[in-house]
């Protein structure tokens, strides 16, 4: 036998200089290397076994084998999207300068806020009651700074805890802030919030972020008259023009309404932490000369489609249309034009608007939101460099709005399923009463980042998956409603581009890093769903 082969060689995981050095000589190997070592000449030690090291040098080479993308439904949950899940230790990803840097920015900000009230106080059992709140949210700060483990939230006698702690049981122990997917521990960071609150005596109701959306639609002075001096008065047609020529300018009136509902979004008070007014100002523009040249933003078009869905309603006994609504102030107030044209129009018959039970993600709308800004509308004194015309189109705008809900064409609505930390994929399961309500809607309006990223599980889809299959059970179950996002894009997953979507992506990646989470794109995206069919549970 040739002196120079040996069977494989068992060598320690560290490197030959920690586990070889050479002593007067002397060579210190292995037990495993005895044979070895004798044959070499040198006195064999013995030591502890260490694992053997094959060298599989001619065997065939590894193959680049990729997992196989999208799951299967079978394999999907909360933990493991379709696709690849956004979490907080993805440094290339949104997901980590938001875990990492925004929600403590709006933590502290939040803190900020308490704090200011609590210094406005007289009665001591309200102070003492608040200083117990703020407390609990110095704990939250802690938790979320030193990347804590995720516990059950605790009963606060809301309808969303039993869904919250079974999911939290089900996938997520021993998961924590960084490790959870992005959208579960972003959310589960707000009801934490909430919960702060909800448990004291005196501030169960109390919102942080309040203050701040005001704010922010006070500063909204151009783009908010903008709109109210065109539709303070009931939109009419000319009588003078042929009925061709009135559907095509109803279809334009409606394209444009449509890009001011979409790039009203713009204004995400989670996003523009910092943002001076004359930004919010440019953010806001509504004009037709901006519209016409942002509509080329629209990466994902289907506004086409949409008119050609909603033109029909009009026939249509029933011409419900659903929002899902996302942020309070400036943009409501777009939804809320936007839902009066289709309402004077006789495009829909009635609307419902949802939205949270409370403080949700800075901006997202509350029932108080809704009531502030039409009271405001009506008998507010916000805008005091506005002209006497501006306020009275204000307070014509409002009074028509607060009359719709009066008589039942606009409907306020806020499900517990809204604020929980599933993606709408687990709508069907996990809140079949919400599911059922809206199969019966002609058409559902889901506004913003937030609720897209929900709606299509975000996760790390190619930009050129279809919609209709980014969304799931929402658009493949019977009878699932018809669907439209309309969507400025803040954050990472994008999808509805089309066939060259993923050429598109990268050629942006490459040209305008950041423009996943910049508010200058957007998506308007349309499922056709299986609306009349009968809705089935298992």
């Amino acid at each position: 036998m040739n002196a120079d082969y040996f069977p494989p060689i068992p060598v320690n995981h560290k490197s030959m200089a920690e586990t070889a050095p050479e002593t007067n000589g002397a060579h210190t190997i292995s037990n495993g290397d005895s044979a070895v070592a004798q044959a070499k000449g040198f006195p064999a030690t013995y030591s502890a076994p260490s694992r053997v090291t094959l060298h599989l040098g001619h065997l065939p080479s590894k193959k680049d084998i990729k997992a196989p993308w999208p799951r299967t439904p079978s394999r999907v949950d909360p933990n493991n999207p379709p696709w690849p899940a956004y979490r907080g230790y993805h440094e290339y990803s949104f997901a980590h300068a938001t875990m990492g840097v925004r929600l403590p920015t709006i933590l502290g900000k939040a803190i900020d806020d308490a704090s200011r009230t609590l210094n406005e106080q007289s009665a001591e059992d309200k102070i003492v009651d608040l200083v117990e709140c703020l407390e609990r949210m110095d704990t939250l700060m802690a938790d979320l700074s030193g990347n804590a483990k995720l516990r059950p939230i605790i009963d606060d006698g809301e309808g969303d805890v039993a869904l919250w702690n079974k999911e939290i049981a089900k996938y997520f122990q021993g998961k924590d802030f960084m490790n959870a997917p992005w959208l579960f521990a972003e959310a589960y960071k707000y009801r934490r919030l909430h919960e702060c609150f909800s448990v004291s005596k005196y501030w169960k109701d109390y919102d942080v972020f309040y203050r701040q959306k005001c704010d922010t639609f006070s500063r909204s002075t151009d783009a908010v008259f903008e709109l109210s001096m065109r539709f303070a008065e009931p939109f009419k047609q000319s009588e003078n023009i042929s009925d061709k020529e009135k559907a095509e300018n109803e279809r334009l009136m409606f394209l444009e309404l449509t890009q001011v509902c979409l790039w009203g979004n713009s204004t995400d008070l989670s996003l523009l932490i910092n943002m001076t007014e004359e930004q919010i100002k440019s953010l806001q523009s509504t004009g037709g000369d901006h519209l016409a040249a942002t509509e080329k933003n629209i990466l994902g078009n289907h506004l086409n489609q949409l008119w050609e869905t909603v033109k029909v309603l009009r026939e249509k006994t029933g011409g419900r249309i659903d929002f899902v609504l996302d942020n309070a102030g400036f943009e409501l107030y777009c939804d809320f034009v936007y839902a009066d044209f289709l309402i004077q129009t006789g495009l829909a018959k009635q609307i419902r608007f949802h939205g949270k039970r409370y403080p949700w993600f800075v901006s997202d709308v509350t029932r108080t939101d809704w009531e502030w800004l039409l009271n405001t509308m009506v008998y507010g004194h916000l805008f005091p460099k506005a002209s006497e015309a501006e306020r009275e189109s204000l307070r014509r705008l409002g009074a028509r709005w607060k009359q719709y809900e009066k008589d039942g064409r606009w409907q306020y609505e806020q499900h517990p399923f809204w604020c929980t930390g599933y993606t709408f994929w687990d709508l069907h399961s996990e809140a079949p009463d919400l599911f059922l309500h809206l199969s019966r809607s002609d058409l559902v309006y889901f506004k913003g980042d937030l609720n897209h990223r929900k709606l299509t599980y975000d996760c790390a889809a190619p930009a050129s998956i279809p919609f209709d299959i980014a969304i799931g059970p929402m658009a493949s179950a019977a009878g699932a409603p018809k669907i439209c996002s309309l969507r400025t894009i803040k954050s990472d997953v994008v999808v509805g581009l089309g066939d060259d979507g993923d050429a598109l992506a990268e050629k942006l990646d490459k040209e305008e890093p950041g423009w996943k989470i910049s508010g200058k794109y957007a998506v308007v995206l349309l499922s056709e769903g299986r609306p009349g069919e009968k809705v089935r549970f298992a």
